[in-house]
């Protein structure tokens, strides 16, 4: 998000909020990088406080560590984290899909088949695009039980597996990807309350081979392996 892209009229801190939860997801700003109240402000066109307020609400999800006398700088990734994540997500969806496979209603169906197509579209290198209309797909499964709070819930939890998702993504993941939407949806399509669940367990487990294959990839990305050469320097020596 650009500076001028903040809509003054709306809330800012969780404009705010979401435009560095979107950098650090997407790599833009990587584990260990500073950063700078005053700096962030200054990029956006805001006064302080609702930076202070974006910073508080990415330290409760994971995403940003404040140093007291140091700065705040974007965490690394823990394994744990992005594991503990995937358990409360995989109990929350797997529920929502129950729910929705005992409606079977056809314009769900009809509306998830759609997004399938979407997804099918998508160039196989991107990886942006597809993690969006991923995101959707879920989201509309949430709307279609009812459940915006549990979506919320889930949105809150799965900082950490995004980064996972973002970084160990490839063309042929994508495609597994989109195999295991269709198994939810064909199952949903049957109103197969069991299958559908199944298939939903199946494919949120993924992540727990990608954050494995990620560990021994990319150990410098992870809590305890990272080359914290940057951790002392003062957090205005970055912006976002």
């Amino acid at each position: 998000m650009k500076p001028e892209e903040i809509d003054q009229s709306a809330a800012v801190a969780p404009q705010i909020y979401r435009s560095i939860r979107a950098r650090i997801v997407a790599g833009a700003l990587e584990p260990g990088a500073p950063l700078s109240e005053a700096e962030v402000a200054a990029a956006y066109r805001v006064s302080r406080q609702p930076v202070r307020e974006a910073f508080i609400r990415l330290a409760a999800v994971g995403l940003v560590q404040v140093r007291p006398q140091r700065g705040t700088y974007v965490t690394e990734i823990t394994e744990k984290a992005v594991l503990d994540a995937r358990f409360v997500r995989e109990a929350i969806e797997a529920e929502i899909v129950r729910l929705v496979a005992g409606a079977a209603d056809p314009s769900v169906v009809a509306e998830l088949r759609a997004q399938l197509a979407l997804q099918r579209a998508v160039k196989p290198d991107d990886a942006a695009t597809f993690l969006r209309l991923d995101e959707r797909f879920h989201r509309t499964l949430a709307e279609a039980a009812d459940q915006p709070y549990a979506w919320g819930v889930v949105e809150e939890v799965k900082a950490q597996m995004d980064r996972v998702r973002m970084l160990s993504y490839y063309p042929q993941h994508m495609t597994r990807l989109i195999e295991q939407h269709q198994a939810v949806v064909d199952a949903i399509a049957d109103a197969d309350v069991a299958a559908a669940e199944r298939a939903m367990r199946a494919h949120l487990r993924e992540i727990i081979q990608s954050v494995r294959e990620l560990v021994s990839e990319r150990p410098d990305l992870f809590t305890g392996t990272h080359n914290r050469r940057n951790h002392g320097r003062k957090s205005n020596d970055a912006t976002v």
